[in-house]
């Protein structure tokens, strides 16, 4: 896929990885890009920075009511890029209850799988075009301190799989992205060192256009990958020391 011949649709767009997203696919001179965050008002000063370019759509992704009208409105997209998520950076077991990890697992898993199932017929009505969800390297391996987390970018990772084995028949290509800690709300807290949301959005670009099926961007992503398919249980062991408290 070229980015200068798409109409794409980015979720989460209004900060953040999604909001690299927009930025990166204008530079790119993307044809037209639709914004998916859950107040309009957020958008307004993209809307007024690209006029006729930048088109927001209300879009809470675990609402099926609001991808049904964002299908109707988008339904000349040939790029879904799925950056939406949720992060309650809280443990599996010392936590109080399970709404943290039913939120999470709600919006990662869930809202993601959604949009892929609601747009894999708009694409292939459009000639099959591409889906990128944004994942993380923990979906690979779980972070005790993150860990409902993990387990809900695990879900996704899988769900990536699948849905790229379904659609490959319509000619949709689905990629993977799965970025290390990033600079963005989400990681805050992260004291360790971050990739900036800009080198995200380019490295997902180039494997929309070049065909790649997994990108690892950043030196941590490239370190824990690598390190994961030498010796997975090592890199297990690494993590399983940040527990919380």
């Amino acid at each position: 896929m070229q980015i200068n011949n798409a109409i794409a649709l980015v979720t989460g767009a209004n900060r953040g990885i999604g909001l690299a997203f927009v930025k990166c696919l204008i530079t790119r001179g993307v044809k037209k890009i639709y914004v998916g965050v859950r107040d309009v008002s957020l958008a307004n000063s993209l809307v007024s920075l690209h006029s006729g370019l930048v088109h927001p759509i209300t879009l809470d992704i675990t609402n099926q009511n609001q991808i049904d009208a964002a299908v109707n409105e988008a339904n000349d997209i040939t790029l879904l890029i799925n950056n939406a998520g949720a992060n309650s950076n809280t443990a599996l077991v010392a936590v109080d209850g399970l709404d943290n990890a039913r939120s999470e697992m709600e919006t990662n898993y869930f809202g993601t799988l959604s949009m892929c199932r609601a747009f894999a017929p708009v694409l292939k009505n459009n000639g099959g075009g591409t889906i990128v969800n944004v994942l993380s390297i923990l979906s690979l391996v779980n972070l005790p301190a993150s860990g409902s987390y993990s387990v809900s970018k695990a879900a996704a990772y899988s769900m990536n799989q699948g849905v790229r084995a379904e659609l490959a028949s319509q000619k949709t290509n689905v990629i993977g992205v799965m970025p290390g800690a990033v600079d963005t709300d989400m990681a805050k807290d992260f004291e360790g060192p971050k990739e900036k949301p800009l080198d995200i959005a380019q490295a997902a670009v180039r494997a929309i256009e070049d065909g790649v099926e997994d990108v690892f961007p950043g030196d941590m992503a490239q370190a824990v990958s690598q390190g994961h398919a030498q010796d997975a249980k090592a890199v297990e062991k690494e993590f399983s020391v940040y527990v919380p408290g």
